[in-house]
């Protein structure tokens, strides 16, 4: 084995620290302290100690810190005085964890970890350090081992101490006390004590991370699920790969089994597969696995027991076969503890963790999941629902008849769920009543309605059924109910492209067939009107299909006349069908119908205005025949064409009532769109943001549950993150985006360019610069073959941008080339070249400060100025021009500043020797006085001219000019020229105070007199 020197070992350190966090950082940790302690150098030793037990720490297998902590402490114990004052307090800190670690570990004895916690205590005491942490850590044990009246105690001693700089972060604290009250059953009180956590108020390396995860459940008990769904989505992006962070992930899964997401829990543990193993740390692997549980339960009690899951032990498992396995393993780690502390309170709590049933029947996230597989209905549910059935009875079954009649007749959204009850409730009828007449009749109908249900869907079966309906009906007398089957035999030939000849004979046979019902029977009139405009619909259909037959391909001329002279057809038929029926009331959904059609045909024939009045027409006529829900369609139409007539409150007023409307429409896809439609006219209105994303919410799941997710629900994804982003919920507008990526770049370059931009945006917001830059640089990409340049450059310097904040210079610099090219190419972007140019200014200056980087600024900065300059020449007084050239003088004077400072601080005793330093390495050669003296100079000529420029710009510029006087007083002052500056600000202060006082905000005279009375000191 290769010896490593005590430099590559201190190296190895260095790398090991900033390593990302699990299984191969503590190999890593591991090797290095193993290699020290080999070198006999005893502070390298302490150092690799230190960081093997911060490694264990943030990963799994936090309880292997037991060993090095022992280890560390025996070496603190040989030599304190080897410990400087921050190695002392780590090793003192690090007992905190130990003391979590060794209560957590059902490996040792209880007498040993109460060994540990009086030893911490003794040291605490001696070191001076308050008993805070020290009561905490008994508070834990002693709830552990069911010693309620010792943890309470501990509880009133732990919040009674002083808190001193041995005590964990508040944010930390108060995580632990809140779950202590969740323990007592006082989600209030939790709830409240963690309010300034979840605000954002305190905060560390792992909260808000676990308390958005624990107030998860305490949540949905108080009935504040929207607050749970909030906290989910911004959560689980935390905590999301984080390995010291499993237990939180499982609180998520959890949380989605609870709630109706299965899918999405099960989506969360496949991102968690690696991780789903026999953890080192127990205590983390029965919270995590316990989650995990709930959901595996959960999806076995949904029929989906067969599901494939994540492997485990390098063997591919099933849902139920992942279960056993980790419900095994639990139950034996909680067992360990019992035997331990000599109570069941660890399995009994475990138990009923695993036993949990949903708080929620189906919260919506949000976030798109995949649908799970259909699963078979279990073979008990399917007999319980016939028995049940069995028992109705024969007046209730003959009053739901009479309901679904009802609601058939009136063309009520819910008459399929009502046919399928009778269904259901017929096949257990008994065998007495099977040759009843009435019982015959409800059979025809449900025939009727299961043919009607085959026709919607394009069922091959479809005529036939139909064609025994007709048959049905007539056997049993009721002509009126076979007419409107005939009808309907006619439609489904036009839907399977029957011939027209064909289609024609039908309609006609079905008009026929309506005109020969007694002139008694009250429906008479109505299957005539029907007839006619179904007649009307398909005619117009037919004589499309001919004229497209008819017509030359290369003539657009006549194309559009034909389609102009169909549509003048159509809408003659209508209106003369309105005409005619528009004074009855049996017929007044029909004519409302045609008023739907007529609007359609207005649109199409280019007449929006027109298409609105009937539109209205339409929905107020359906509101009076008493179909709330006829009136829906309409109304979004109405509501769409509004808002492109610019008429936006007139389109909010009929968006929300499509949605008031629209109590009873069952299609989930219609009430998904009157949401769409009322969240995007919101938004674009500059709605409240919060309403939009309940629309956008509510939207997305209804598309999702129409099987639409990927179409509507990813619109409705996309309004719901810009109404998060709007509302300030940058990480769940980022994470509901995210999950609905790759449906939305299906939807054409302009959608793609848009959402990437929007998405580099938000992880810019979130601090994450490099995925921030990808999205940016994808954008740019799909920008790439459009004719204006402008688009992809505006992108490439975002990405840019983001490429500086992740510190990567290299690439910085290239993508802020790329993006200059792109808007000199398009001549129309002065600002956006400056600005380039500026950034890659300062760039050129990141790694090295010297005569040839400083140069290389002071060219891009001279040739921002010249855009600018050509720029102003062709329009001198535009203002956002010249405040970007103060602006480049401003900065260019920076640059010189910066030049003077980075040779001060090389040269330490500024004789601008040159010979070498201590390394013998050759030195730059340092400025002499003169040119110190003559950059300064420079520097406040530069910040002169930029203050006057600023000063003619007025009071939206004071904050910039400010600056420049403060930067130009204070190189004054180090040029030994002191009153130049102080004249400065006295000049300022003169000039202020001559203003009207409602013209000068508050803080410039206070500021002035500051630094005037900073430059005098």
């Amino acid at each position: 084995m290769t010896t490593l020197t005590r430099e590559e070992i201190a190296r190895g350190l260095e790398e090991n620290q900033a390593a990302p966090n699990g299984v191969a950082r503590n190999a890593h940790a591991e090797a290095l302290a193993g290699a020290a302690e080999a070198t006999g150098d005893r502070e390298l030793f302490r150092e690799a100690l230190d960081n093997l037990i911060n490694a264990y720490l943030y990963s799994a297998e936090s309880s292997k810190m037991l060993v090095p902590f022992a280890r560390l402490l025996q070496e603190y114990d040989k030599d304190p005085t080897a410990f400087s004052g921050w190695d002392a307090h780590s090793l003192f800190w690090q007992f905190k964890w130990v003391a979590s670690a060794i209560s957590d570990s059902p490996g040792i004895p209880l007498d040993s970890a109460t060994g540990w916690l009086e030893e911490m205590e003794r040291r605490y005491r001696i070191a001076g350090y308050s008993e805070r942490p020290v009561r905490e850590a008994e508070m834990w044990l002693a709830h552990m081992t069911g010693d309620d009246e010792r943890a309470e105690r501990a509880f009133r001693r732990w919040l009674d101490a002083e808190r001193d700089d041995m005590s964990d972060c508040q944010a930390c604290e108060l995580c632990g006390q809140g779950q202590y009250a969740v323990l007592h059953g006082n989600d209030t009180e939790a709830m409240r004590l963690w309010e300034p956590v979840l605000d954002g108020e305190l905060t560390c390396a792992e909260e808000p991370h676990r308390v958005l995860a624990t107030s998860l459940l305490p949540l949905l008990r108080l009935g504040r699920a929207d607050e749970a769904r909030a906290n989910h989505v911004r959560g689980y992006r935390m905590a999301r790969g984080n390995e010291s962070l499993l237990p939180t992930v499982g609180r998520h899964i959890e949380f989605c089994a609870l709630t109706g997401n299965e899918s999405r829990g099960l989506e969360i543990l496949a991102e968690h597969a690696a991780l789903v193993t026999p953890l080192a740390n127990v205590d983390d692997r029965l919270a995590f696995h316990g989650g995990i549980l709930v959901l595996l339960r959960r999806l076995r009690e949904l029929g989906h027991g067969a599901v494939p899951t994540v492997s485990y032990e390098g063997t591919a498992r099933t849902v139920s076969e992942l279960y056993e396995v980790l419900y095994a393993g639990c139950l034996d780690i909680a067992r360990q503890f019992d035997a331990r502390n000599g109570t069941t309170r660890v399995s009994d709590r475990f138990l009923d963790r695993v036993g949990r049933e949903p708080l929620v029947g189906e919260l919506p996230l949000g976030v798109r999941s995949a649908e799970l597989p259909q699963a078979a209905t279990p073979a008990a549910a399917a007999e319980g629902t016939v028995t049940a059935a069995a028992a109705v009875p024969a007046a209730d079954f003959t009053g739901l008849v009479e309901r679904a009649r009802r609601a058939r007749d009136l063309g009520h959204p819910g008459a399929d769920a009502l046919w399928a009850e009778v269904g259901l409730r017929m096949d257990a009828l008994p065998e007495a009543e099977a040759d009843s007449v009435s019982e015959a009749l409800a059979r025809a109908d449900l025939a009727d309605q299961r043919a009607l249900a085959a026709a919607r869907a394009g069922d091959a079966e479809a005529a036939a059924l139909l064609t025994a309906v007709r048959d049905g009906y007539r056997a049993l007398g009721v002509p009126e109910r076979a007419a409107l089957a005939e009808l309907r035999l006619a439609s489904v030939a036009a839907q399977s492209g029957a011939a027209p000849g064909e289609i024609r004979a039908l309609f006609a046979t079905a008009l026929r067939a309506a005109e020969a019902l007694d002139p008694a029977e009250p429906l008479r009139a109505r299957r005539i009107a029907l007839a006619e405009l179904s007649t009307l619909r398909v005619e117009s259909y037919l004589r499309s299909l001919e004229e497209a037959e008819g017509d030359d391909p290369h003539s657009h001329d006549h194309h559009q006349h034909g389609e102009d002279h169909g549509h003048g057809e159509l809408a003659a038929g209508l209106t003369a069908f309105v005409a005619s029926y528009g004074g009855t009331e049996t017929a007044a959904d029909l004519v409302a119908e045609a008023e739907e059609m007529l609007g359609r045909v207005a649109l199409a024939q280019g007449e929006p205005d027109r298409a609105v009045a009937l539109l209205a027409a339409c929905a107020d006529r359906a509101l009076g025949a008493d179909r709330p829900w006829q009136a829906v369609d309409p109304l979004v139409l109405r509501a769409g064409v509004l808002m492109s007539l610019d008429r936006p409150e007139e389109a909010e007023a009929a968006a929300r009532s499509a949605l008031e409307h629209s109590a009873e429409v069952t299609e989930a896809e219609a009430q998904a769109v009157v949401r769409l439609t009322l969240a995007d006219i919101l938004l674009r209105r500059g709605g409240a943001a919060a309403e939009v994303a309940s629309y956008a919410l509510a939207a997305a799941h209804r598309f999702d549950r129409a099987g639409l997710g990927a179409d509507g629900g990813a619109q409705a994804r996309l309004l719901l993150a810009r109404a998060y982003a709007a509302d300030g919920r940058t990480a769940e507008a980022a994470e509901v985006l995210q999950s609905a990526l790759p449906d939305l770049l299906e939807h054409g370059d302009q959608q793609a360019v848009f959402v990437r931009e929007f998405l580099g945006d938000l992880l810019r917001r979130l601090n994450e610069p490099r995925p921030a830059a990808e999205q940016y640089l994808l954008a740019a990409e799909a920008a790439g073959e459009w004719e204006d340049p402008r688009p992809q450059a505006s992108l490439a310097q975002s990405a840019a941008d983001a490429l500086s904040d992740a510190g990567l210079p290299a690439e910085a610099v290239a993508a802020y080339e790329r993006a200059l090219e792109l808007h000199r190419r398009s001549g129309e972007a002065p600002v956006a070249e400056v600005r380039i140019l500026r950034s890659l200014a300062w760039l050129g200056l990141r790694e090295e400060v010297d005569a040839v980087t400083v140069a290389g600024a002071r060219v891009r900065m001279d040739e921002a100025a010249a855009v600018l300059e050509t720029a102003l020449a062709a329009d001198p007084g535009a203002v956002e021009l010249r405040s970007e050239l103060a602006q480049t003088w401003h900065q260019l004077a920076q640059v010189l500043d910066r030049q003077v400072t980075a040779d001060e601080e090389a040269d330490g005793d500024g004789d601008g020797d040159s010979e070498g330093d201590d390394t013998g390495a050759p030195r730059a050669a340092r400025l002499t006085a003169e040119a110190v003296d003559a950059l300064r100079r420079e520097e406040i000529d530069l910040w002169d001219r930029a203050a006057r420029v600023y000063a003619e710009l007025g009071p939206d510029h004071l904050r910039d000019r400010f600056q420049c006087l403060n930067n130009a007083a204070w190189t004054e002052r180090e040029r030994d020229d002191a009153a130049a500056g102080t004249a400065r600000f006295r000049a300022l202060i003169d000039e202020v105070r001559a203003l009207p006082e409602d013209e000068v905000p508050d803080w410039v005279l206070p500021s002035a007199e500051r630094v005037l009375g900073q430059l005098e000191a």
